[in-house]
């Protein structure tokens, strides 16, 4: 059974897109830890991050790198946090938030968001991306 960010990918489900390559994808988590928080992902579906293969873990980390630099350049914070937890959805992902202090990185809390706020947040971040 595809895990949701399959079906994302698929186009099955709707997203906000940040950033893709021809291996990996960029969209913002619908229910943010933080406005700006945003899921990399690679298009090919394994479960558990450390099964991915040394190439895909190092290319994830590179497309994560360049996404979290854009989501600084858009979301005014100190840092952003990059978190792999890998039980939420059966799919590998890496979490990247904006965060000014260590209790803005919580799993489990979210803030709320509008659909127009993440649609402007999704476009300015790719935008960012794009510029490299």
């Amino acid at each position: 059974m595809a895990s949701i960010f399959t079906k994302i990918l698929r186009g099955d489900i709707p997203s906000y897109k940040v950033a893709e390559t021809e291996e990996f994808y960029a969209f913002l988590d619908i229910r943010p830890m933080m406005e700006g928080h945003t899921l990399c992902i690679p298009k090919r579906e394994v479960d558990y991050y450390f099964d991915l293969s040394e190439e895909e873990i190092a290319g994830l980390a590179v497309f994560s790198r360049r996404v979290a630099r854009a989501i600084k350049s858009v979301v005014d914070c100190n840092r952003i946090a990059t978190g792999v937890l890998g039980l939420e959805v059966p799919h590998a992902h890496v979490h990247l938030v904006p965060v000014n202090t260590e209790k803005d990185f919580r799993f489990g809390q979210s803030v709320e968001v509008s659909p127009e706020r993440m649609q402007e947040l999704a476009a300015a971040i790719g935008a960012a991306y794009e510029r490299g």
